[in-house]
């Protein structure tokens, strides 16, 4: 289904959204911490392809986790848009430095642990309970700095992604809200002002 953004003479203040975009495919190097990971030549061609959206046109502001696949991701658009990006703390993904990398099945695992007890603190990570707050106020922030005259976009993580997705859909924190299953890449949309989802995930790839 092809995404078309709306420019209509009817469209006001109350019709600016805030998109949340995670980044795509990355460079998995265990060597290395998890939050230096950069985009891999397909994720960064993935975003240079998703920048070219005519719909993005409408962002006037750009906001990234510091977290250098996000600050790549990031980078790309704001590129396309003709204006810098701005970091915030607060958007990066949950903390799993406790851990470091962890092999698939045991990341997977450990995920759904993460989401299934959002109360307790598992392996070390991160509360569930605790990043959701985070990101709810680091997404609040967004819309505070950015202007009021146009659309935002941040681009983030898939783990707070669906923390923060679960919170607009008024639901209790389980995974079913995480992006589609892949190599992320994907967005969802709201409105700015009444925090009413428009566009449940999407991959950046769709035309």
């Amino acid at each position: 289904m092809k995404y078309t953004k709306s420019t209509t003479s009817e469209q006001n203040l109350t019709m600016s959204l805030a998109y949340f975009i995670t980044h795509p495919d990355v460079v998995i190097d265990p060597a290395v911490a998890v939050p230096d990971w950069r985009l891999s030549a397909l994720g960064i061609a993935r975003m240079r392809a998703f920048a070219k959206q005519p719909w993005l046109s409408s962002v006037r502001a750009l906001f990234c986790s510091r977290e250098r696949k996000a600050v790549d991701g990031a980078a790309i658009l704001a590129e396309a848009l003709g204006f810098n990006s701005v970091v915030l703390e607060a958007l990066a993904e949950n903390d799993r430095s406790a851990t470091g990398y962890l092999a698939k099945d045991e990341f997977e695992k450990t995920a759904d642990a993460f989401f299934a007890r959002a109360h307790e603190s598992v392996r070390g990570w991160e509360r569930a309970v605790d990043a959701q707050r985070r990101i709810i106020a680091a997404m609040d922030e967004v819309l505070r700095l950015a202007p009021i005259d146009g659309d935002v976009a941040v681009t983030s993580h898939g783990g707070v992604g669906a923390l923060y997705l679960s919170h607009l859909k008024g639901r209790a924190i389980d995974r079913s809200c995480e992006q589609p299953a892949g190599n992320g890449g994907n967005f969802f949309a709201f409105e700015r002002h009444s925090r009413r989802l428009v566009l449940d995930w999407r991959s950046i790839d769709e035309r």
